[in-house]
């Protein structure tokens, strides 16, 4: 019979090894476990959705910043549509503009138009920090990265040229996504994966921790850390959210890919929306006479107009055509439609070669594509030649524009004839930009309602709303990126680094 010291022994150590196997079995569930504590969200570094420049712009400065960086992008290859951006980055007072520029801030502020009537205080201080920083942004580019951008045009509802471009034959787009990338690319805390669909936005606690993606043929997987959202815009979303906010645009061609948009994974972790209705139709996208009802339309930059180009409907000018995007747009589609699907009307782009050297490397591209034409002005219609010769006029400072038009740039031909060589391609309005979207502060912090920030969470670029208002100004697509999205980049380092604390 067992003696009672050796049955209190037995029952004491049978008492600790329940207990042992209970803790043993407890932290094992807490180690799988897809709930992550706040306090441990960024051991493995941050989270940026997005490849377009935005998305780059911020993991350049996290990594600058020594903080590991794991960048989604959905699309089998980087660079988003900042990559085709063709016109070039807003930038003032900077060294290559010939005189004083103060006058970035009251542009867009009128550019923004009626969208100011609603949340103006909050407007006004987006555009400051946008405007304000666009000097730094683009010495950022050329000093730091060392891109050129040493010419400079005006472009429509700018007083002044202040948009920014290489002199050699890369589009700016195109240079500044591809350089900021190989940089990014060279670093051993950055990590790039294409073909990745984030499916949702983590959260604990009223902060984001990561999120959940799947990469094309693979399972979903999670990642955990501060996170900026650089997704883009749904002008692509014909289907989505563009039907929904804008059903009137159905049956307008694009430039954008279609894929859906994204707000609506920010908005399911309480993210505000603000001017979804706001869609900008870009006033010229190239009809490609080879296949003129494509729904997919490449974009006739809009330097073409900013070097002096003019524009031709029924073989008369009929608006200013550096004039905003959104007027010159209206203007256009006042007139009936020529074709229904899509819908496109007949309006011809003109260049002389004045315009054509300003601007080579573009229309070199347009006339390799088959967009453009080198053509004798006698082969436009029967009235073309004398509204071209009035345009010249202008032009040459002979008579006024009866259009109001002031800056005629780089348009050289002053007495047109049958023979002037001079360079045409059709163009229409097209879908080009969303200005609305997640609301943001000037810090990049995505906001609820109630005005208080998501803590952990940041946006930049297109998928964000509020900094545009009404009108886009050209070249200020990739200054929001840049500047945006290097602020978002610096915050989520700053949480990274304190979260490690």
């Amino acid at each position: 019979m067992m003696s009672r010291r050796r049955a209190l022994t037995f029952l004491t150590l049978s008492v600790f090894g329940i207990l042992a196997a209970y803790l043993y079995n407890n932290r094992k569930m807490t180690s799988t476990t897809k709930l992550v504590p706040a306090h441990s969200l960024a051991k493995g570094g941050a989270i940026v959705v997005g490849s377009g420049l935005a998305g780059l712009s911020a993991a350049s400065q996290l990594v600058a910043h020594n903080v590991p960086v794991h960048l989604l992008e959905r699309s089998p290859k980087p660079g988003g549509n900042s990559i085709k951006a063709s016109s070039g980055i807003n930038g003032a007072p900077t060294r290559y503009q010939l005189g004083s520029d103060i006058d970035f801030y009251d542009d867009t502020l009128k550019s923004a138009g009626k969208a100011l009537a609603t949340s103006r205080d909050k407007r006004e201080k987006l555009i400051s920090t946008l405007t304000n920083s666009s000097s730094s942004a683009v010495y950022w580019l050329v000093d730091e990265k060392g891109i050129d951008l040493s010419k400079v045009a005006q472009l429509g509802g700018h007083s002044k040229p202040r948009t920014h471009r290489g002199a050699g034959q890369t589009p700016p787009g195109a240079s500044i996504v591809t350089t900021l990338l190989n940089s990014l690319k060279a670093s051993p805390l950055f990590q790039l994966k294409t073909s990745c669909l984030v499916t949702k936005v983590l959260q604990t606690g009223g902060e984001v921790t990561g999120v959940e993606y799947s990469c094309e043929g693979e399972e979903s997987k999670a990642l955990h850390g501060p996170v900026v959202f650089a997704s883009g815009g749904f002008a692509g979303d014909a289907e989505g959210l563009l039907a929904y906010y804008r059903p009137d645009l159905a049956g307008f061609p694009s430039t954008n890919d279609p894929r859906p948009g994204s707000q609506k994974l920010l908005t399911d972790v309480g993210a505000e929306l603000i001017d979804m209705e706001l869609v900008q139709v870009h006033p010229t996208g190239f009809v490609d006479p080879k296949n003129p009802s494509a729904p997919i339309k490449f974009l006739a930059a809009e330097v073409l107009r900013g070097e002096g180009g003019l524009l031709l409907h029924d073989d008369k000018r009929f608006f200013d055509e550096l004039e905003t995007r959104e007027n010159v747009t209206n203007a256009i589609i006042s007139n009936p439609a020529t074709d229904a699907s899509p819908r496109q009307w007949d309006v011809q782009l003109v260049l002389d070669e004045g315009v054509y050297n300003a601007a080579k490397s573009h229309i070199d591209f347009y006339l390799w594509k088959g967009l453009m034409r080198k053509i004798a002005a006698a082969d436009l219609g029967p009235n073309a030649l004398s509204t071209i010769q009035e345009y010249a006029d202008a032009a040459a400072g002979r008579v006024a524009d009866p259009f109001g038009r002031t800056s005629f740039a780089n348009w050289t031909l002053t007495d047109v004839t049958p023979d002037s060589i001079l360079y045409v391609g059709r163009v229409t309005p097209v879908v080009h930009f969303t200005m609305g979207g997640v609301v943001i502060n000037e810090q990049s912090e995505v906001i609820k309602a109630g005005g208080e920030p998501i803590k952990g969470l940041w946006a930049a670029g297109e998928v964000t709303g509020g900094v545009h208002g009404g009108n886009r100004l050209g070249g200020s697509s990739l200054l929001e990126c840049v500047v945006f999205g290097r602020i978002a980049g610096d915050r989520a380092a700053s949480f990274f680094i304190e979260s490690k604390q």
